[in-house]
């Protein structure tokens, strides 16, 4: 690519990319056949589990856990919706407003993330919320990329994912920005002289829509969407590692698949040089979403500590990646297991695959990941032939 022949390439000392499955046995794998709208999808996923349609919803995005055994999803209907195990029937448990694209819960209040701001109501299994309930906590620069994603760590903190506006937008979570320009990373909220105000964890992310912790480190992992301006190929979309004050480089820096280069999209000299490459790539126009680490007891042992992340698929057809093309040229959604080994991420493999059939029509399209208090893995579908909430656990047959 002519951005990365010419321009500036930072060294990489040391750097392992998991972007194969390579250090941990590979994983078996059987045939589904899923029906649905007419239609029949054969799907791959691994051996001795199976998919099922859990529930119907309209439009879900990211999943959280209610903390009381429930499960929440935000959607782009507008709705935020509440399960109870088996997680069959979903209720509205809020129309907040706007575009609640992600939610949790904190100390007793139900969080929602909408474009413009996080907001907070009281948290009451089973009752109704109505909009006069929700107030802002705290602003959010709007417009651009509307997904907002938030998630409580386990230091009780409140971190939140914004996007940059565009490819190569000049924004940053820090520095001398302004507050509409302060984008691009994972935020945490701070109280500061008693008032609610957004800090800087992470930045240089262009959209890091999905991030959770590991279950035994603590550190923060999250995906991230690449830029459309260099076509179909490149650069990879990024799964990183997350550390407080870390710089990941967009839309200054990109990673081609082997190395940090400046992209020349962007003429603002960059606030910094210290970039941070991914620990993992998934191929470029896959669209990352949501991050899930596999809890202790669940899922199927030789999971444990690998993270679940959903790939939404893209719009961007071959061989340039733009929108005109035929539709089975488009990247397919998938799940896919990042595990890991020594120090981070050593292998990335498909866990499910087969959304997309020859023709380029979609089953599903996953964007919330999140595993349920049954232990079986559970995603949210916010396109395709199917909207709601899918689940795999082992299958009955036990083989």
């Amino acid at each position: 690519m002519r951005w990365a022949a010419r321009l500036a390439v930072l060294p990489l000392a040391g750097v392992a990319i998991a972007a194969v499955a390579q250090a941990a046995p590979k994983m078996a794998y059987e045939e589904q056949v899923f029906k649905a709208d007419g239609s029949s999808w054969r799907l791959s996923v691994p051996a001795g589990y199976r998919l099922e349609l859990a529930a119907e919803m309209d439009g879900p995005r990211m999943l959280a856990p209610a903390g009381d055994g429930a499960l929440l999803a935000g959607s782009v209907s507008k709705n935020i919706y509440r399960l109870e195990p088996p997680y069959t029937k979903p209720e509205v448990l809020a129309v907040p407003g706007g575009f609640p694209h992600g939610v949790a819960v904190h100390n007793g209040d139900l969080l929602v993330a909408r474009t413009d701001g996080l907001y907070r109501a009281p948290y009451r299994p089973g009752a109704r919320l109505a909009a006069k309930d929700f107030r802002k906590v705290a602003p959010l620069p709007s417009g651009g990329h509307a997904s907002r994603t938030v998630a409580v760590g386990p230091d009780n903190r409140i971190y939140l994912s914004i996007g940059i506006s565009g490819n190569c937008s000049d924004e940053y979570t820090g520095g001398d920005y302004d507050f509409d320009d302060y984008r691009g990373g994972v935020l945490v909220l701070a109280q500061d002289e008693g008032k609610a105000r957004w800090r800087p964890f992470a930045s240089g992310l262009r959209n890091p829509v999905g991030f959770d912790w590991h279950p035994e480190t603590g550190a923060l992992y999250a995906s991230n969407h690449g830029p459309d301006h260099h076509g179909y190929d490149l650069p990879p979309e990024y799964f990183s590692r997350l550390d407080e004050g870390s710089f990941h480089g967009m839309p200054w820096f990109q990673f081609n698949g082997r190395e940090v280069v400046r992209d020349d999209c962007i003429g603002r000299a960059p606030p910094r040089t210290d970039v941070t490459p991914p620990v993992a790539t998934f191929p470029a126009r896959n669209g990352p979403m949501g991050v899930a680490f596999v809890p202790r007891g669940a899922g199927d042992p030789a999971w444990a500590g690998a993270a679940v992340v959903a790939l939404h698929g893209s719009w961007a057809t071959r061989p340039r990646g733009g929108w005109i093309g035929p539709k089975a040229s488009r990247r397919p959604p998938w799940l896919a297991l990042v595990r890991f080994g020594g120090d981070g991420a050593a292998s990335v493999e498909p866990l499910v695959e087969g959304f997309q059939n020859a023709a380029g029509e979609r089953l599903a399209r996953p964007v919330g990941v999140l595993f349920g208090a049954d232990g079986a893995l559970y995603f949210s579908s916010d396109g395709g032939a199917v909207e709601g909430l899918f689940r795999l656990s082992r299958s009955r047959s036990g083989h």
